[in-house]
């Protein structure tokens, strides 16, 4: 693993401390397989484990409101003749009804729509480049959290934007990289806007929710209000650890280990006339979706409003609007999108548009053939009642030691951060721990979405320093174009002071957020759950 110049102020034992922390945590991640193959196994280890336990008469008492006293919850076996009938009679229905999968799949249209056209990059380069000299830093952070929206252009544009706008500011480049990357992705969880990770989050966290409450069900919209409020303290938090803690760490920057083209700053080219006047109509674009919304949801009788709420809860989160909230995500940047690439002439006619659509649906052809497994794997954790039983038991062990309370997030939102460690994926981590820590915590008596809120702290704060997280190999190949002996432990040594920042200012303000002030973490969503 490569040191460089960026650690030479630190004294051998301490490189080599940390040279040894960071070989252990990639030794341990590499033991892991592809998430593909990990639900694979997954899925299979719970058909014998389901066998075994079944064998053995595993039962606990179901402690739901809705059971009658003394009704025992008892593992199934799918290791027999009809547990062979419910894996191959039901492997097609797992797929295409698991909640996460057409909710992405509406939403990525109309996003492949907006990043096709080049909305989204232009919108990314808009903010950052006219930005006050004394303000990019903040710029690009924010920039980077708004670019959640379409992670992959934050990614692919932005990080290597950032670098290049500092370099010509004469301030290190690798410090506008980290900037921006700890935007882009330890800000993954927040925003202004709701993203695709936002129903795909919520359709997983609904299939857990429904081992406890067979109704219950979480909207993409379940977290909104604490992650607007997470964006200002996101990019505020990032501004201050690049300004005060990375850039002087870095120094100055010696240009002698870079490849040449990234010196040159044409690739900073500014929004030219037609981009400004696309931004402008996109913006004409966002002011009509916003007027047909308010003219189907705010008028007595309105099409999506609820018509049994009145007064200010006539926006309630199980209304008509945001039952429907995935249709709009896809409206809004199908919208804004094609009105941008008519003026900028990157969306002339409908086979643009298709094409765009097309595009983004070809990018998901992994997370396509991941869903397949992990929708498997969470069936048969229903069936076996084995997802029930540990929470059951997971529930019991909490309330004899007496972490029932709010403090029980903390040690939560620490063990999302470390399993984040060695399993990068947003969704795949949610898939495996949700069914278990969902019906858990809602049994000591906190909401689905106060939990998925608390998660996605966990798994936020440490995507910025796991070589496991998918784009980790492509801000490492970014940053090695500045200084060709940048390698992983420098990356990562980079990136800790925002991982632990972060995680500190997050759980704060998740507890002054919802426990503190009583907040709710978006509309409609309870802190409590009362089933």
């Amino acid at each position: 693993m490569n040191e460089t110049a960026r650690t030479e102020d630190a004294s051998p034992t301490e490189r080599n401390m940390f040279t040894r922390f960071l070989d252990t945590v990639e030794w341990l991640g590499n033991l892991l397989p592809h998430p593909v193959t990990l639900f694979a196994l997954l899925a299979t280890l719970m058909v014998f484990i389901s066998g075994l336990f079944g064998w053995l008469g595993v039962s606990v008492e179901d402690p739901r409101p809705t059971a009658d006293p003394g009704t025992m919850i008892e593992a199934v076996s799918l290791m027999n003749a009809e547990g062979v009938r419910m894996i191959m009679g039901n492997l097609v229905s797992n797929f295409v009804n698991f909640a996460p999968l057409g909710v992405v799949l509406v939403a990525m249209l109309g996003v492949g729509v907006a990043e096709k056209s080049g909305l989204l990059s232009a919108m990314v380069r808009g903010i950052v480049l006219n930005a006050p000299k004394h303000l990019v830093t903040v710029a690009v952070v924010f920039a980077g959290v708004i670019s959640n929206t379409a992670s992959e252009m934050g990614y692919v544009v932005l990080v290597p934007l950032a670098g290049a706008i500092f370099l010509a500011l004469g301030r290190h480049p690798l410090a506008g990289m980290a900037a921006a990357f700890a935007g882009v992705s330890g800000g993954y969880s927040a925003n202004l806007l709701l993203g695709t990770i936002d129903p795909l989050l919520a359709g997983i966290t609904t299939e857990a929710a429904q081992l406890i409450d067979p109704t219950y069900e979480v909207y993409a919209t379940a977290n909104w209000y604490f992650m607007i409020i997470s964006t200002f303290m996101i990019t505020a938090v990032g501004s201050l650890v690049t300004i005060f803690i990375v850039e002087p760490k870095l120094g100055v920057y010696d240009d002698s280990r870079a490849d040449p083209s990234v010196l040159d700053d044409s690739q900073m080219a500014p929004l030219d006339k037609k981009e400004k006047k696309g931004l402008v109509m996109a913006g004409f674009g966002v002011l009509g979706v916003a007027a047909l919304i308010a003219f189907l949801v705010v008028p007595e009788g309105g099409i999506l409003r609820d018509p049994e709420a009145i007064g200010e809860g006539f926006l309630e989160s199980s209304g008509p609007f945001f039952q429907s909230i995935v249709a709009w995500i896809f409206v809004f940047f199908l919208v804004t999108g094609f009105a941008y690439g008519r003026v900028v002439g990157t969306m002339k006619n409908d086979r643009d548009v298709i094409d765009g659509m097309a595009s983004a649906i070809a990018t998901l052809g992994l997370y396509i053939v991941l869903v397949f497994f992990a929708a498997q794997f969470v069936a048969f954790f229903g069936w076996t009642n084995l997802g029930l039983i540990t929470a059951i038991t997971g529930a019991d062990f909490l309330q004899a030691i007496g972490l029932t309370g709010p403090l029980v997030f903390f040690f939560f939102i620490i063990m999302c951060g470390i399993v984040n460690l060695s399993l990068g994926s947003a969704s795949a981590q949610w898939a495996v721990t949700a069914p278990i820590f969902v019906p858990m915590l809602m049994l000591v008596g906190f909401s689905p979405e106060v939990i998925q809120a608390a998660y996605r702290i966990g798994d936020s704060t440490t995507n910025i320093i796991t070589p496991m997280m998918s784009y980790f190999g492509l801000i490492l190949a970014w940053a090695t174009r500045y200084d060709k002996k940048f390698g992983i432990g420098t990356l990562i040594a980079t990136m800790l002071p925002y991982s632990i920042f972060y995680f500190l200012f997050w759980v704060v303000l998740f507890f002054l957020w919802v426990f503190v002030l009583g907040m709710p973490v978006g509309p409609g969503s309870p802190t409590y759950y009362e089933g």
